[in-house]
């Protein structure tokens, strides 16, 4: 039985030829500088001291018109041993997943249903929960005129309300698979009632087609990008920064609150408490509280 490790939140980890564990933190609207010492559109600096190869996502690309979930699809095809660069996607799905198994919904046509193959991991893919956020941030830009942050882990906002969700399974070192749904013309009416969270959609006439392909060249540019530039992109975008912030789950019980004051430099959430001390979160809950 197929059982990859579901990089919802939490730390990313596989061993190194030597043995070592390798452990990354996980947790997904200006336009671009011209960046890395570059022109703008220029791609993010490789990660130091490793040979990533360059992916080009999208080919090949698999469209299923309706489908269980495109990530069980995406990670069949990588168990087959399809390529890195692999893209599934579909008009609808019946049982689409969010971060702790719940569940994504959309009306047919009305979202990107997206995922992709990236393999084989390594070291300059350690940063990948970090790195993906931003990648979808750009590519919702490069769409359309809107300004993204990120609410740690992996959600997407777009003014204060949730555009997209991602959803990162592994099976480390051999391959991982990034999910991403980013709502597109979901109207008001049509979002579940039960959200933890108000949802928005991108609008501006932005068809899944033009989508994908803003997001199969973001993810192309980032998904090996420098873990430094990977860090301040993610901290500029910062949505919890500087936020009255309640968590449930991680170490200790009960629900805890704070201030929000960044990640540090596996991608941990920081936040500072009431007495000052300052708490670094691999994992759990994270909510916004009046104040």
């Amino acid at each position: 039985m197929l059982r990859p490790a579901a990089v919802r939140f939490g730390r990313l980890r596989w061993r190194d030829r030597g043995g070592a564990q390798i452990t990354a933190a996980a947790s997904g609207c200006r336009k671009r500088r011209a960046a890395y010492g570059g022109e703008p559109g220029a791609s993010p600096r490789p990660a130091g001291g490793h040979t990533v190869p360059a992916v080009r996502f999208g080919s090949p690309h698999h469209h299923f018109e309706v489908t269980d979930s495109t990530n069980l699809r995406a990670k069949e095809l990588a168990a087959g041993g399809a390529p890195s660069g692999t893209v599934v996607t579909a008009g609808a799905q019946t049982a689409g997943r969010g971060r702790g198994d719940r569940a994504w919904t959309a009306p047919a046509g009305a979202a990107l249903l997206y995922s992709a193959i990236l393999r084989p991991l390594d070291l300059g893919h350690l940063l990948l929960p970090l790195s993906v956020p931003v990648a979808v941030c750009e590519a919702c830009e490069d769409a359309a005129p809107v300004r993204c942050a990120i609410k740690w882990p992996n959600d997407i906002w777009l003014g204060e309300r949730k555009l997209s969700g991602i959803l990162i399974e592994a099976r480390p070192p051999e391959w991982a698979v990034i999910g991403v749904g980013i709502n597109l013309a979901i109207g008001p009416d049509d979002f579940p009632a039960d959200l933890r969270w108000p949802a928005t959609s991108l609008g501006h006439g932005v068809t899944p087609q033009r989508m994908r392909a803003a997001l199969d060249a973001a993810l192309g540019r980032w998904a090996a990008a420098d873990p430094e530039l990977v860090r301040e992109r993610f901290a500029a975008r910062d949505a919890l920064r500087g936020r009255r912030l309640s968590w449930e789950g991680g170490s200790g019980e009960g629900a805890r609150t704070g201030t929000g004051a960044g990640i540090d430099e596996r991608g941990n959430l920081l936040v500072r408490g009431p007495g000052g001390e300052l708490t670094a979160l691999g994992s759990g809950e994270v909510r916004l509280t009046p104040g």
